[in-house]
């Protein structure tokens, strides 16, 4: 099943020959190839490029692991481009399994990486580079420090609701009851059953990225990866931090885990994109606190399969959806923090912090967005109202719900939005 993604596509059309390494990123098995090697390539065919001009090397495949090492990659690309007038796209597939190889030159010194290679293609004027890879530290932070600006990440996340909704259609309540149960991995789509679908997304975990973890990152503490991943599926949403897992791992498993092996974990955890945290950010000082944040998952199917499809609670997964759609469509997203004048137990007057679940900017466009997956009475109503009222500003404020379908606008000028709506219509996050 061929699902679009235009907004990606789009993308990489915008970027062809702007002297840049395309950088795709994003989880494993999240769709990347699929974009680039059938999606972006059926383009290029439809306008005029031949097959022949192509290059495609996957490294995560055995029939191209001698191009790990980055000297043979050069050796090989070089042979296929070199002295000839006709352009060539060059797409590299899990470049993060490339493997630094000593100089040949001066086998003391520093290694030569892909970063290396990378840099001396981008001066052949007759190649055009793409790479993918799921790992985000060495595709993201890292190489906007090796090429100083001469690369263009393209984020790639699995399916949007109006993504999955593209291809499955019919009722969209039904639709969207699937997708919150099984999420937007692409391949989900393909399995003919509920039982396969649980069983390919349980086998992400242990199959591919506990496996990519444990041995990229040479994971001495399995079982405490596991636990803290388990941990962290099980509280999309709510604020944590390491001291407060590692109570609970040690309540639950009778096992000690340092702080430091708990922050480098989940550090890894973020870097193979199966999970974003969000900080809290305090709205009227302008300044971020460390901790405690949230965490959520890359993929609510993903979240939902790592803890037996249990916790099923709508509210945490409609948090995590409306996160993720957000990031997808280009939002940074932070927790926003308010504080209002109240008395406490003594009578005596007080700040208390009040949280905005999402404050997401992009530019010069800033949303304060609620997820509140009903609000049946007028103290529910109350408390999800009253931290957009003190935000002191006039950004645009917006609730969004699953118990209505209709959007409106309430006295205050706040927007009551139905989640489907919200999904499915992106100029709700436009400013005139």
């Amino acid at each position: 099943m061929e699902v679009k993604r235009d907004y990606y596509l789009q993308r990489l059309i915008d970027c062809q020959w702007d002297g840049q390494v395309k950088v795709i990123t994003g989880i494993r098995r999240c769709g990347k190839s699929f974009l680039l090697r059938t999606l972006f390539k059926k383009y290029l065919l439809e306008h005029g490029v031949r097959e022949e001009q192509i290059i495609t090397l996957e490294l995560d495949l055995v029939r191209h692991i001698r191009y790990r090492n980055p000297l043979e990659l050069a050796q090989y690309v070089r042979e296929q481009v070199e002295g000839k007038a006709e352009k060539f796209y060059l797409f590299i597939d899990e470049i993060q399994m490339s493997e630094p190889v000593k100089n040949p030159y001066f086998p003391e010194g520093k290694k030569i990486t892909f970063y290396d290679v990378l840099n001396d293609f981008r001066g052949m004027k007759n190649l055009d580079v793409y790479v993918t890879g799921s790992n985000s530290k060495m595709l993201s932070s890292d190489i906007l420090t090796e090429f100083r600006g001469r690369s263009d990440e393209i984020r790639v996340h699995p399916f949007t609701f109006s993504e999955f909704y593209s291809a499955v259609g019919n009722d969209k309540l039904q639709a969207f009851d699937q997708y919150a149960f099984y999420g937007g991995m692409p391949l989900v789509l393909s399995k003919s059953d509920d039982d396969a679908k649980m069983d390919y997304l349980k086998s992400l975990f242990s199959e591919v990225y506990i496996k990519d973890i444990k041995e990229r990152k040479k994971i001495e503490y399995v079982d405490e990866l596991e636990q803290i991943l388990d941990l962290l599926c099980s509280s999309v949403g709510s604020l944590t931090n390491p001291s407060k897992i590692s109570a609970t791992i040690r309540s639950r498993k009778n096992v000690s885990v340092s702080d430091n092996t708990l922050k480098s974990y989940i550090a890894h955890l973020e870097d193979a994109f199966l999970f974003t945290a969000s900080k809290r950010y305090d709205i009227k000082g302008k300044s971020y606190f460390d901790f405690p944040m949230k965490y959520y998952c890359a993929d609510v199917g993903l979240r939902n399969a790592r803890i037996g499809f249990r916790q099923m609670e709508m509210t945490h997964i409609m948090e995590n959806i409306v996160f993720n759609e957000l990031q997808a469509r280009g939002f940074s997203v932070d927790v926003g923090v308010v504080y209002a004048r109240e008395k406490n137990r003594s009578g005596n007057p007080v700040n208390v912090a009040k949280e905005i679940d999402f404050v997401a900017t992009k530019g010069n466009r800033k949303f304060y967005i609620q997820s509140a997956y009903a609000m049946p009475s007028e103290e529910k109503t109350v408390s999800e109202l009253k931290p957009l009222s003190l935000t002191g500003d006039s950004f645009p404020k917006i609730v969004v719900r699953k118990d209505i379908s209709k959007a409106w606008y309430d006295d205050n000028g706040i927007l009551n939005v139905g989640l489907i709506e919200f999904l499915l219509d992106k100029s709700i996050l436009r400013i005139n």
